[in-house]
């Protein structure tokens, strides 16, 4: 799938790309609206149709990953609640391999994720992901998601990339959609983020459904 002569760089995100995004469905679609109806003495129907809306309103912007916004506009402590289901943090197939083998190619690998900085720092000590890569960069240091297209040039200024000699893994089209805008040659999107639910189907990236896939060798 790729010729990893032409990539210097591959921007990877974390949620859905690295780490099973089951753990952040579970939470938003069945542990957060339990946990709401109970704290707040709502019923299940109450509480689902009061998250949907608010949280579906958000979407697209930095507010949508923010932990502390959450936590204040719903009157609970998120964080604490997802700790009550970190359980389910974990990778999804074959990505420490691929990592590896991104080291041993010389090839430079960097997390660049919407994910809340405590959060980051929560699967990160589940999951040693941090040790396997050369950077990590959030976009709540940017004041900006990745879908705002202006977010690549603003990253650039920190982790100086070759648009035109970078790889991009991501399992969300908008995000993609940002960087292809912004010049990024090489996009990849994932087949089946939460492992739990079937593989989607798209056209509009090509789609990764395993690292092994894709994992450099050593003598490239």
């Amino acid at each position: 799938m790729l010729d990893w002569t032409t990539i210097d760089t591959v921007l990877l995100d974390m949620d859905g790309t690295l780490l099973d995004l089951h753990f952040d469905s579970y939470f938003w679609l069945e542990h957060l609206p339990k946990r709401y109806a109970e704290i707040h003495r709502l019923s299940s129907e109450e509480a689902a149709s009061i998250l949907n809306e608010q949280i579906m309103a958000q979407q697209g912007t930095l507010n949508w990953y923010c932990v502390d916004y959450w936590s204040r506009e719903l009157n609970l402590d998120v964080m604490a609640l997802k700790q009550e289901v970190q359980d389910k943090i974990g990778f999804r197939p074959h990505v420490q391999g691929f990592l590896r083998a991104l080291r041993c190619a010389g090839v430079r690998s960097v997390i660049v994720t919407n994910c809340h900085p405590d959060l980051v720092l929560m699967k990160f000590g589940k999951t040693g992901l941090d040790q396997l890569v050369d950077e990590v960069l959030i976009s709540h240091s940017f004041g900006k998601p990745k879908e705002d297209p202006s977010f690549w040039r603003d990253l650039q200024q920190v982790e100086p990339f070759n648009p035109l000699r970078t790889l991009l893994i991501d399992d969300s089209l908008p995000v993609l959609r940002s960087a292809a805008t912004f010049g990024i040659a090489h996009l990849l999107t994932i087949g089946q983020p939460d492992s739990q639910q079937p593989v989607r189907k798209i056209d509009e990236f090509p789609v990764l459904h395993s690292f092994r896939d894709i994992q450099p060798s050593n003598d490239e």
